[in-house]
């Protein structure tokens, strides 16, 4: 049975873990440093930023050896080739700059939306003009540019006084189709009030009612339409659309007046007409400061922003993906919408503000239709994962040792995991047990408990990590928990050592030998680039 998702982690990461084909609509907002403040998401009490939203805004949008590593992975083979010439031309066009390492990302990323999409799907690319003629260049490459089907322009605020150029005002929304056939249901505008009054002129006495006149004829004839009507025939080189039993029907509708000539027109109601197709040019939407639904974000779109891009391209119950789903404003109009949605964003901070909207709009029982999973970056998010699930934080902070979690939560004993290494060079094994301890009430029983385990179990050594600060009395418990030696490195190693989560997000390490990592780290995918196919 279907869940809908938040997932908390790199969106790179999650989203080369998510199947092909099974996204039918992909909104994206991601962030650029062309306004450095416009990137913070959120400051902590004391006026600092997260440190996480630091460290992901630097590491991804900023030149560095990960930006570098990943450009030399697409332009050797990891990319379609012309994703890869795409990047690589800009490269030598625009240096190694963080403009560049932003496409780069972009384009790592990009490859794998596309990866995920339906064939009938659709991609809305939302940016400022800052990049959004670079990021064309890259959508043309991946998707084919037969598939480019607008650049929307979104006035997004009022007047501004930019000086010496024209005023900022309008971001781009670049609109994709992952192929020939794509779900697209029409959207409509009400008509301007000047259109109104030119166009439909008559107004019914008994009702009130505005319509246009029609015509009843056509060029083309279809079967008997060049008979006499109420005394007259179509005019010369016409033929009337519709048969005579169907002007009969309208007439005696009420669809039908006739002009002083005496030829008949059909009455077009302008309450029936359902207004002006959506044009590229959007003026109709605005979020301004006083609006109820602001929640302090400040990249924050619009909630009939987001209704308008998914009514027009996905029907109920299809699956919505935002990659950077920040306040959720899409994940929200997408629950509001009947679709099924997947959301994902790399800063807890906004992960817990999604739930928090959701479970304020739509109540506490919202909470049993959606998973939220991911990897946390520091430690108020360390422990909204303990909060939300002991078990997830045990398994999460065993992995953070190399070590291997338990795969269930039975008898345990108070070991969560095992951290395996060799014993010699025969292929005998030893390990050291990891013990995980999330709660505020700490002390040194929790030490001597695990030295009964490492007894029982003929461990060689014990590993407790706790989230918040192990107490004094529990660091000279460890201090006096005794040695193990590995002998195949020749050297002693603590009996049982202390390790917080703060430690961890720090880079510390327990002292232990070279140890057997419990799965084989995966590497960059392909992206399926041999069945990336495009529509030329």
């Amino acid at each position: 049975m279907w869940k809908n998702q938040l997932l908390y982690g790199d969106n790179l990461d999650m989203l080369s873990k998510m199947d092909d084909a099974s996204v039918d609509l992909v909104y994206l907002d991601p962030p650029f440093n062309s306004n450095r403040s416009y990137n913070v998401l959120y400051r902590h009490k004391d006026g600092q930023e997260s440190q996480a939203q630091i460290e992901a805004f630097d590491d991804t949008w900023t030149w560095s050896q990960q930006s570098e590593e990943l450009y030399q992975f697409l332009v050797s083979g990891g990319s379609p080739v012309r994703v890869a010439d795409a990047v690589e031309a800009m490269r030598r066009l625009l240096g190694q700059n963080d403009v560049v390492a932003y496409l780069v990302m972009m384009a790592a990323r990009l490859i794998e939306l596309r990866r995920t999409l339906r064939p009938t799907g659709s991609l809305y690319l939302h940016c400022d003009p800052t990049a959004s003629h670079y990021l064309k260049i890259l959508l043309d490459a991946l998707f084919g540019a037969a598939n480019f089907k607008n650049e929307i322009s979104w006035l997004r605020s009022g007047a501004k006084n930019d000086p010496r150029r024209y005023g900022r005002s309008h971001d781009v929304v670049l609109f994709y189709s992952a192929g020939k056939t794509y779900t697209w249901n029409t959207q409509y505008t009400p008509f301007e009030q000047k259109s109104i009054e030119k166009n439909y002129t008559h107004v019914e006495p008994e009702t009130g009612r505005r319509y246009r006149r029609g015509d009843l004829t056509a060029a083309k004839p279809g079967g008997d339409v060049d008979f006499e009507w109420h005394g007259v025939r179509p005019y010369k080189g016409r033929h009337w659309a519709y048969s005579r039993d169907r002007l009969d029907r309208m007439l005696e509708e009420g669809r039908i007046e006739f002009r002083s000539t005496g030829m008949p027109v059909y009455k077009r109601y302008l309450d029936e007409q359902p207004g002006v197709p959506l044009q590229d040019v959007w003026t109709d939407i605005r979020l301004t400061s006083a609006d109820k639904e602001r929640l302090g974000y400040p990249t924050q779109k619009p909630l009939s922003l987001l209704e308008r891009v998914i009514v027009a391209s996905s029907d109920p119950h299809d699956v919505v993906l935002d990659p950077f789903c920040g306040c959720g404003t899409a994940i929200d109009a997408a629950q509001r919408l009947g679709r099924r949605w997947i959301g994902i964003d790399v800063t807890y901070l906004a992960i817990d503000l999604i739930e928090k909207r959701l479970r304020a709009v739509y109540g506490e029982s919202i909470v049993d239709t959606f998973s939220v999973m991911g990897i946390p970056r520091d430690v108020e998010a360390a422990r909204a994962l303990f909060e939300r699930s002991p078990f997830e934080f045990e398994r999460w902070a065993v992995s953070r040792v190399d070590g291997q979690p338990n795969e269930r939560q039975v008898g345990d004993r108070g070991v969560d995991g095992v951290i395996r290494f060799p014993a010699d060079g025969k292929g005998h094994v030893e390990k050291v047990l990891v013990s995980v301890k999330g709660g505020r009430r700490l002390g040194p029983q929790m030490v001597r408990d695990l030295l009964g385990a490492i007894s029982t179990q003929r461990a060689a050594g014990g590993l407790l990590i706790t989230l918040e600060r192990p107490t004094p009395g529990m660091v000279e418990a460890a201090n006096h928990s005794g040695i193990f030696h590995a002998n195949r490195q020749g050297r002693s190693y603590p009996k049982v050592q202390l390790i917080c989560v703060q430690d961890i997000f720090d880079g510390k390490r327990p002292k232990l030998p070279p140890v057997l990592l419990p799965y084989i780290q995966a590497q960059p995918r392909r992206a399926a680039v041999d069945q990336l196919t495009l529509d030329a």
